[in-house]
């Protein structure tokens, strides 16, 4: 996610202060992923001087003077160019989990084990999210859909991948495993 285009659009709505735009985004954006004060004075700082804001007025207060951004011309057209371009897929969410697969077969490790750990884990919070879409609002159960599909997609990779442990193990060239399942050489079905 942009942060600067996301606090960009959220001026959109009329001049705001750095508190009232980290409150904004945390009510709509950030339940998982809060944005630090920092971040919110440290992006406004180089919307500021790249020309996307500028400052609508100060505030005296009890410590340092507060300010209150605006966008900009320049800033409107900056997230209408932003919201306008597709996001570029992301194919490849998992190669960490791929990455692992391959390394413990060639260390001789347990891969089916770390898959059914790996497997328990996305169900696990796939209960969380279902059950925190239940509670939310519909924002709430957009952003809870986007996230079970993925892990349903993760899902469906871990089972093929499962199935394909021992030919995987033999193209890779991983020393024998014993103990590892046996799954019969049939191919998992296509995606």
């Amino acid at each position: 996610m942009s942060i600067g285009h996301t606090l960009l659009a959220l001026l959109e709505a009329g001049p705001r202060h750095g508190y009232d735009l980290k409150r904004a985004f945390d009510e709509r954006f950030g339940h998982d992923r809060p944005l630090h004060y920092g971040q919110v004075y440290s992006t406004m700082s180089r919307l500021l001087k790249n020309g996307l804001v500028e400052v609508d007025g100060v505030e005296p207060g009890g410590g340092p003077e507060r300010k209150r951004y605006a966008i900009t011309a320049s800033g409107i057209t900056d997230v209408s160019r932003w919201l306008a371009q597709p996001e570029k897929p992301e194919p490849y969410l998992q190669s960490t989990l791929y990455t692992k697969v391959v390394l413990a077969l060639l260390t001789g490790r347990g891969a089916a084990e770390l898959l059914d750990r790996q497997r328990a884990e996305h169900l696990r919070l796939m209960r969380i999210l279902t059950d925190r879409k239940r509670q939310g609002d519909l924002a709430d159960q957009l952003i809870c859909d986007h996230a079970l599909c993925h892990l349903e997609a993760d899902l469906r990779w871990l089972e093929l991948t499962s199935a394909r442990l021992d030919r995987l193990a033999r193209t890779i060239g991983a020393p024998a495993q014993p103990g590892r399942r046996s799954v019969p050489s049939q191919e998992a079905p296509s995606v």
